[in-house]
């Protein structure tokens, strides 16, 4: 059985909803990770797992404890790549999944997108989630949990 693990800081309300469902309904251990307490629904099946303030201190705890299989929800692409390696499934909260394949060019574009940012040019955030990209996140968790479901 797969664990769920949630980069929780940055993890939209709506997505750790879904992420709670989904690990209640199909009875899969999903552990939030985070520098500071989240509100979480009481269930055997969902854990917050408070860290120490610090930097990279949530994703080292994470990639720590990760093993072969594992799902991992981030939109940090630095984490993704670590968790991959260790062969875990990496999704975002838009449903996009991280995967050996497309890392690295992730992992150029966000170094470039620092760099342009280093050097002033202004680039934004990226768009508030919409429906569409909630559904692409349930469907895409959904897939992967009746994936590692049957292995």
């Amino acid at each position: 059985m797969p664990t769920i693990w949630v980069d929780a800081d940055a993890c939209p309300v709506v997505i750790k909803e879904i992420i709670c469902r989904a690990a209640n309904r199909t009875q899969t251990p999903a552990v939030f990770v985070a520098n500071q307490s989240i509100s979480l629904p009481k269930s055997k099946h969902i854990k917050m797992l408070q860290v120490s303030s610090g930097f990279d201190v949530a994703d080292d705890t994470i990639v720590e404890r990760v093993v072969n299989g594992d799902i991992v929800i981030t939109s940090d692409i630095p984490l993704a790549a670590e968790v991959l390696e260790k062969q875990a499934l990496v999704i975002t909260s838009r449903g996009e999944r991280y995967t050996q394949d497309n890392i690295k060019a992730r992992l150029n574009m966000r170094d470039f997108m620092e760099t342009m940012r280093a050097s002033g040019i202004q680039s934004g955030g990226p768009a508030a989630l919409n429906h569409g990209d909630r559904q692409a996140f349930a469907n895409a968790l959904d897939r992967l949990l009746t994936k590692t479901q049957k292995i």
